[in-house]
């Protein structure tokens, strides 16, 4: 049985010019940056956006056209990403790299069809220990 989750985290968009979208998201629907993740949109990074109450977040990527290629990620608890971890291992058959993103923590998988997942845990600090070794398996 599959691990229990929280909700979505963010959903991945791609645009063609990031200050140009964050205008339109804050116009259109009041979005504005997340002040405490402006860090990641540095390098290429994505600009955190999301509504005031902090229920909704795009994590925008400024890239090239592409086929459409946004990525759901769903929120885990540390428990239940740890869980998660285990899960996937399984089904995929080898273990899942833990991705260290400074405050949070993803795992990263797609489906058949190439549609890119993410599973997420804020609790940065209860996983620390994923530093030394993001690949063992569980």
């Amino acid at each position: 049985m599959a691990p229990t989750l929280e909700r979505i985290d963010h959903i991945h968009v791609f645009v063609a010019d990031r200050a140009v979208t964050e205008e339109w998201y804050a116009k259109v629907f009041g979005f504005s940056r997340v002040a405490e993740l402006e860090f990641w949109s540095l390098d290429g990074g994505p600009l955190t956006i999301g509504n005031p109450c902090g229920t909704i977040h795009l994590a925008v990527f400024e890239r090239p056209p592409e086929k459409c290629r946004s990525t759901i990620a769903f929120s885990a608890t540390a428990a239940e990403f740890l869980s998660w971890r285990a899960h996937l291992a399984g089904i995929f058959e080898r273990s899942i790299e833990a991705v260290d993103h400074q405050v949070s923590w993803s795992l990263y998988f797609s489906d058949p069809d190439g549609n890119p997942f993410e599973i997420t845990s804020h609790e940065y600090a209860a996983l620390a220990w994923l530093r030394s070794n993001p690949a063992t398996a569980l």
